[in-house]
């Protein structure tokens, strides 16, 4: 019997019970918090045990969750990052996206359905559940990989996806607007876009300094659902998606001071309305209608995820992922996502699709999201993942009072270890490579396991008493990773990293890193000043050249780090030949014939005032 309308606080305690109760039970056993999500939601909707008659409402508001988690996302792809990621969003992106829609049409009209509604069908379908796909990303740690990197690059690309494809809806609708209309609605999305940018740009950073300053917590938690809701509201009007919107300020706000503060904040608020998305997701799954024709809408969708699935792995292996990422982001990306609901919806009430097929369709999609934690968990047994590290003999960071703390202990760390320890200076170190500790212990290194990039594990290993922390680990990504934290945590604590290479150390001197050294710059100077000296140069002039180079080098970087990577270019030694003016030769001409002795003649009547002659020449630059 469904809840009496007036007992909301009743729907609350219910709505919030049946997820405390499903999604520990389902990860348990496995199958994942998004899963257990879905089934909480089915069994208390209309369709289940009936305590919740409309689905919608709830979904449309547990759509926030999607627009918050968006946020977060944003706020962890600075500008520069996702200029670095232009090629797998643009290229990759757009590349799976029509495979796999040419895919999905075919298997459409070659079901019988007409070529207009297997375009709509097929696109829907298409676009992934960025929920889902993030939500997979988040519980296995790999958001911040290359491969989870490609995953999220592809996300942002079919969420882009949505507006054009909104509007091919439109123009094809029986009773389209005019081509006027059509440009004024252009012309408020890209205001809406201008709008939101300049905001976050030039309005947002000195708002949460006046915030700060007043020392509310609460007044920032509110600013920071402000933005949120703000940016959302704002893309919706100009119609857009709100989840781009909220994606669009969180990059806005990814390179400024107050981004952790703003991920806290949003965090708890983000984590509650995810989960009732996906509840009202499973109450939305209609019941009647599955079970009345379950071989065909079953067989349909396992037919759509199959062809989907073959487009993808293709797309995967083309563009040089190996076997096993292209099986997981086939396994993690099959499923059709929350913005086909729109799609569907759009293209329905433009007449394009019935209401019946509208409704098998939604249903589809739903069925989809639920078979996805099902297909990864099926992938895992089939391709296990590496076994969990053998801790025999290796002690876990714990309250750790070492006066400088060293992340990671392979060559570069241990190298970096023997002047600290030549000069008596307590050290404290952690490693998460198990191998390594104990390959460490045997040389008389006691060494901890941790896990730098996390929080935690910073703190028990002392790094708020540490004099200088020195970022020794071999993953750029790591690297940047325990920057940000420590920066942000143990903002007055020195930090020394290790850099993979020149935009890593450019990248780590904005994250106010206060000393950064490439890990191949020193060795390959002194490789090269050893080349020198047995080619028999004079030790003075290789240590000025080292010098020289050092100096150079430091030079190009603050130019690069004003401008960008191809900036002072010209204090590097190249090997083009350039002009040079008079110089003086270092010896004088040695004839080797008669004939040379006479052409040399002339140049050395040359009026020299005492000196010897000078010509014109030329120097490799």
């Amino acid at each position: 019997m469904a809840i009496e309308q007036g007992s909301e606080l009743v729907k609350v305690v219910v709505l919030l019970a049946a997820g405390v109760l499903a999604v520990p039970l389902f990860k348990r056993l496995g199958l994942g918090s998004v899963l257990g999500y879905l089934a909480a939601g089915l069994a208390i909707g209309p369709f289940g045990l009936g305590l919740f008659r409309k689905a919608g409402t709830i979904l449309h508001l547990a759509e926030l969750g999607v627009v918050m988690f968006l946020f977060v996302i944003g706020l962890e792809m600075q500008p520069t990052r996702l200029w670095t990621l232009r090629r797998q969003i643009f290229g990759l992106g757009l590349m799976q996206v029509v495979v796999c829609g040419a895919l999905l049409t075919a298997l459409g009209m070659g079901a019988g359905l007409k070529p207009v509604v297997a375009f709509i069908a097929a696109m829907g379908f298409v676009l992934s559940s960025t929920a889902i796909v993030m939500q997979l990303l988040e519980e296995r740690g790999d958001t911040s990989t290359p491969r989870g990197q490609r995953m999220v690059s592809i996300l942002l690309l079919e969420d882009l996806a949505i507006v054009p494809l909104l509007a091919i809806v439109a123009f094809l609708a029986p009773e389209a607007g005019t081509g006027a209309s059509r440009w004024v609605s252009i012309g408020v999305a890209l205001a809406a876009i201008i709008g939101l940018v300049a905001v976050s740009r030039w309005l947002l950073n000195p708002l949460f300094r006046v915030l700060a300053k007043a020392k509310a917590r609460e007044v920032m938690t509110a600013a920071a659902l402000l933005v949120v809701l703000g940016a959302a509201l704002a893309m919706q009007w100009g119609g857009l998606s709100m989840a781009l919107g909220a994606f669009a300020a969180g990059v806005m706000l990814s390179e400024s001071t107050f981004r952790h503060q703003l991920e806290a904040d949003i965090e708890p608020f983000r984590g509650i309305l995810l989960g009732l998305f996906f509840m009202g997701v499973g109450m939305s799954l209609d019941l009647t209608l599955v079970l009345a024709d379950w071989p065909l809408i079953l067989g349909g969708v396992l037919a759509y995820m199959a062809f989907k699935g073959m487009g993808i792995y293709a797309v995967a292996r083309i563009t040089k992922s190996n076997h096993g990422d292209a099986l997981q982001r086939t396994a993690m990306m099959a499923q059709g996502g929350e913005f086909a609901f729109v799609l569907y919806s759009a293209a329905a009430a433009a007449g394009i699709v019935e209401a019946s097929v509208n409704a098998v369709l939604t249903a589809a999609i739903i069925i989809s999201m639920a078979l996805t934690p099902l297909a990864v968990l099926a992938l895992r047994r089939v391709m296990p993942d590496k076994p969990a590290q053998d801790m025999d003999g290796v002690d876990v960071a714990q309250d750790l009072r070492g006066s400088v703390l060293i992340i990671g202990f392979g060559r570069f760390g241990q190298i970096a270890s023997q002047s600290l320890l030549a000069r008596g200076i307590d050290i404290a170190i952690i490693e998460n490579d198990t191998d390594m500790i104990r390959t460490a212990a045997q040389f008389g290194f006691k060494v901890y396991y941790g896990d730098g990039t996390r929080l935690d594990v910073l703190h028990a290993s002392g790094a708020g008493h540490a004099r200088a922390i020195l970022v020794c680990v071999d993953k750029k990504e790591a690297t940047s990773l325990i920057v940000e934290w420590v920066k942000h945590a143990f903002p007055l604590t020195p930090v020394l990293a290790r850099a993979y290479d020149r935009q890593h150390a450019i990248e780590l001197i904005r994250s106010g890193v206060d000393y950064q050294l490439r890990e191949t710059l020193e060795s390959a100077l002194a490789f090269s000043s050893a080349a020198l000296r047995q080619l028999g140069v004079q030790e003075a002039a290789v240590a000025a050249v080292a010098e020289d180079i050092r100096r150079r080098d430091a030079e190009r970087l603050q130019l690069q780090l004003c401008g960008d990577i191809s900036s002072g270019i010209d204090l590097m030694h190249g090997g083009r030949w350039t002009p040079a003016p008079l110089t003086r030769p270092k010896q004088s001409g040695q004839a080797l014939n008669e004939q040379a002795a006479e052409a040399l003649e002339p140049a050395g009547a040359l009026p020299t005032d005492g000196q010897e002659p000078v010509i014109d020449g030329a120097r490799p630059g």
